[in-house]
């Protein structure tokens, strides 16, 4: 597959200068699977009873982003609601959407499926306990984890691969977004610290996983794939990148504050809080 980026940056190839716009990301809820300890990859296992709850609660923190503590997510429907095409995200996706539409009316685009926001492939691993994959192929897991740029599971996907894909897909939602944002004609840019361009800018959520987040992070930070283990995505968590007269800012990362009411739920669902907060599997 040919990189359509070549050497550039994704900053250089898809961010048009002067446009000013957020891109939410939304990690789906607790999966079956987590709650039995698989490792899931693309298996697709749908929301537990507790991972529904999650999607709902993240579903009233996105539309009601001024309750304290204030997130800088635009305060009006989005541009677009884009999900990874899996069950778990899907479902995420749809209670997502359901507290936008009750906020914004029929304004709020229906959820659609996007290939590219697809999880990473774990191949052998998919479907096995932690523990079976730890015992079965301890060196694979090793080398996976100390250089995931180089190493994959057996049969999965190579991260190279997923970042082209990624790319992918943010060219179509960047190049949305900028057909809905304001462009700024001011001789400036954004930096962290400064105040955000004023107004209300388009956004766009979208809703996938841990593994292919730290790819699209990467992806928009211009970071090196090296870098894959330097961010976390909590089940639900809330990460919001702010484009700033065509610089990127990672406004915030991984809100979990949404889940303070599960610290008074079962103690099962407590463990549950605990593997969002932590972002296990």
């Amino acid at each position: 597959m040919a990189d359509p980026f070549g050497d550039g940056t994704l900053s250089q190839a898809l961010i048009p200068a002067g446009l000013n716009a957020t891109l939410v990301l939304l990690r789906h809820g607790e999966s079956i699977a987590i709650t039995e300890g698989r490792f899931q990859g693309r298996l697709d296992t749908p929301l537990s009873p507790l991972g529904e709850r999650q999607a709902r609660f993240a579903g009233e923190r996105l539309a009601h982003p001024d309750r304290p503590p204030h997130i800088a997510v635009p305060k009006s429907a989005p541009v677009e609601i884009a999900h990874s095409p899996l069950a778990r995200t899907a479902a995420t996706a749809s209670a997502a959407g359901q507290a936008l539409r009750a906020v914004h009316g029929q304004g709020v685009p229906r959820p659609q499926p996007e290939i590219g926001l697809l999880e990473v492939g774990q191949g052998a691993w998919e479907g096995l306990h932690r523990e079976d994959v730890e015992a079965r192929y301890e060196a694979e897991l090793e080398a996976w984890r100390r250089a995931p740029h180089e190493h994959a599971a057996p049969g999965g996907e190579a991260l190279i691969e997923v970042d082209r894909r990624v790319r992918q897909a943010l060219s179509g939602i960047i190049g949305r977004l900028a057909a809905s944002s304001p462009v700024s004609r001011a001789a400036r840019t954004s930096a962290a610290g400064y105040p955000p361009p004023s107004g209300s800018p388009a956004w766009s959520l979208l809703v996938g996983h841990d593994g292919v987040f730290k790819v699209v992070l990467l992806a928009l930070l211009d970071l090196p794939l090296e870098r894959f283990w330097s961010f976390a995505f909590g089940l639900t968590g809330i990460t919001i990148v702010g484009i700033h007269d065509g610089v990127v800012v990672l406004r915030a990362h991984n809100l979990l504050d949404h889940l303070a009411p599960l610290q008074d739920a079962s103690p099962g669902e407590e463990a549950g809080a605990d593997r969002a907060a932590s972002g296990a599997l």
